[in-house]
């Protein structure tokens, strides 16, 4: 018998009438106690939560943990997104293993004070040397014992090619799609109980070709794994995408194959009625990120029009300076 009884909390947050507390056994919520009441089943340990509020563990949408370290660098406080990148990129080309094992440790250890117990990140620099970051990030998880969601991440499109990031940081696309597929087989989960799941994650519209999109559309079709990237967070990036396509991000999305549920997007700031509409007919989830919107005065995400609609609202916590506290 291993059963733990959490018991009588000061307060719960749970659907049902749950003042008693709840029953874990093993990594399982196994039963919700009336108020007043005692457990169906014997339990081998009983915590008192009456100095306790219980609720659930918090979910972290999106959030690029190498940033944690250059969150407080000057040049790039105090400016718009593109400059705001285009005065990182250089110093990010300078990651190292080590820098992304610590800045992993840091930013995950920091979403757990904050209650979060799922995280997702979304990394997408890999200059030389930084080929296993994302083994490194599972490695930080699993040594902290928190589940995660990694997403690969690329740039393909350099400024040669007409994209914003330096080519230093940018990937050839069949380095791309091959280091994709080997860490879906090598670390996704799936079922209950997983602790390490892998999605596809192009990093936005200007940094990545349309090939690479609908080649990771189609590995994750293949493996049924998520989908992710950063769309319509600015209106710089809408006049990019109609200079570059000739077409609006959200049309952008449906050409190559993005539509579709499994799909989550950071930040989702500018889209119109219509857009909205279409997102929600496919079940789109949005990942809304306030302090990093106020931050780089990106816009107001439209989470209620959103949800109205029907697609998956999250929070994502992605603070590019140190005076901000996790939420």
């Amino acid at each position: 018998m291993n059963r733990i009884w959490i018991k009588n909390p000061l307060a719960i947050l749970a659907e049902e009438n749950a003042g008693g507390g709840l029953v874990i056994e093993q990594d399982r919520i196994v039963e919700l106690v009336p108020g007043g009441k005692e457990p169906s089943l014997p339990c081998a340990q009983v915590f008192d939560a009456s100095e306790h509020v219980v609720t659930p563990g918090l979910v972290n949408c999106h959030h690029h943990f190498y940033q944690t370290l250059t969150r407080a660098l000057p040049a790039a406080l105090n400016q718009e997104l593109f400059p705001w990148l285009q005065s990182l990129y250089p110093v990010w080309a300078g990651l190292t293993p080590e820098m992304i094992s610590l800045s992993s440790r840091l930013a995950l250890a920091e979403l757990m004070l904050s209650g979060c117990t799922t995280a997702s990140d979304h990394h997408y620099l890999f200059p030389r040397g930084l080929e296993q970051a994302i083994d490194q990030q599972v490695e930080a998880a699993q040594q902290l014992g928190i589940r995660v969601v990694l997403t690969r991440g690329s740039m393909s499109l350099g400024q040669a090619d007409g994209g914003l990031p330096p080519q230093t940081v940018v990937q050839k696309e069949s380095d791309i799609i091959a280091d994709s597929e080997r860490l879906i087989k090598t670390h996704h989960q799936s079922g209950t109980g997983a602790m390490v799941q892998i999605a596809l994650a192009p990093c936005s519209p200007f940094s990545v070709t349309p090939d690479i999109m609908r080649a990771s559309a189609e590995l994750a079709q293949l493996y049924g794994v998520g989908l992710h990237t950063h769309l319509a967070e600015t209106l710089d990036e809408e006049t990019f995408c109609e200079q570059q396509f000739g077409m609006h991000t959200v049309d952008y999305l449906e050409s190559v194959g993005w539509l579709r549920p499994g799909t989550w997007l950071a930040h989702g700031i500018h889209f119109n009625d219509d857009e909205i509409q279409r997102l929600g007919a496919a079940s789109i989830g949005v990942s809304h990120c306030p302090c990093s919107n106020m931050v780089l005065a990106s816009g107001i995400c439209r989470t209620l029009e959103l949800e109205a609609a029907g697609c998956h609202v999250g929070l994502g916590w992605m603070v590019p300076r140190p005076t901000m506290a996790p939420i």
